[in-house]
């Protein structure tokens, strides 16, 4: 009874995480700089944040957000501060001493908390991922679906999510990928970083339709 509407919010969501934005560059960052394990702990965040956004549109508090400017700029400050940090701490990356691996010393430093956290903050403090979250449990899923139907899709956009960007870590951790990133060393943490401050601009100044 309710296929073409799942059908309608997967397609949806396919399109959304796979755009380039804040999920992507953090994922690629960690899984090129510290392997294949952080970089899936990174994914594990992000789609464990999407139970975040999910819990509150069905509580409705996403539709306060949407409705109040302070809490959605608070929202909004917070997300583009966070990327503000880690693209900055990303910039002041230093070239590695002559003949040492940089990528393994990375992965010993990396633990699986401090990955996840990464993922989860950066998708759970993204005021985009709010606005797309109310719009889609508000416009494109009818309000008379039942709550536990509602629920189901929030399991599904989670998993896809986590499983996504799993798959991205998995491609972006490979050996001969990693090791192409390595030799341009400290130059691709300093080119992330700026992406991530670019997007923290980006959000800084996103506004509330």
């Amino acid at each position: 009874m309710y296929w073409a509407e799942f059908l309608t919010v997967a397609l949806i969501h396919l399109l959304a995480v796979a755009s380039p934005g804040p999920d992507f560059a953090v994922v690629v960052r960690e899984s090129v700089t510290h392997g294949r394990r952080a970089g899936t702990w990174t994914a594990c965040g992000v789609g464990t944040a999407i139970f975040l956004h999910v819990g509150y549109s069905l509580l409705g508090i996403g539709l306060i957000v949407s409705q109040s400017i302070m809490l959605f700029n608070v929202l909004k400050w917070l997300a583009a501060g966070y990327l503000l940090y880690i693209g900055f701490k990303a910039l002041r990356a230093r070239p590695a001493a002559p003949g040492s691996d940089a990528v393994q010393v990375s992965t010993v430093e990396r633990t699986p908390r401090a990955a996840f956290v990464a993922g989860f903050m950066t998708n759970g403090l993204n005021p985009k991922a709010t606005l797309f979250f109310l719009s889609l449990f508000t416009v494109v899923i009818n309000p008379h679906t039942p709550l536990a139907v509602q629920a189901g899709y929030g399991v599904y956009l989670a998993l896809a999510t986590g499983l996504w960007f799993c798959l991205v870590a998995r491609l972006f951790s490979q050996q001969r990928v990693r090791a192409a990133f390595a030799r341009m060393g400290h130059w691709f943490d300093r080119s992330m970083g700026a992406v991530l401050i670019a997007l923290g601009v980006k959000i800084a100044f996103t506004e509330m339709h």
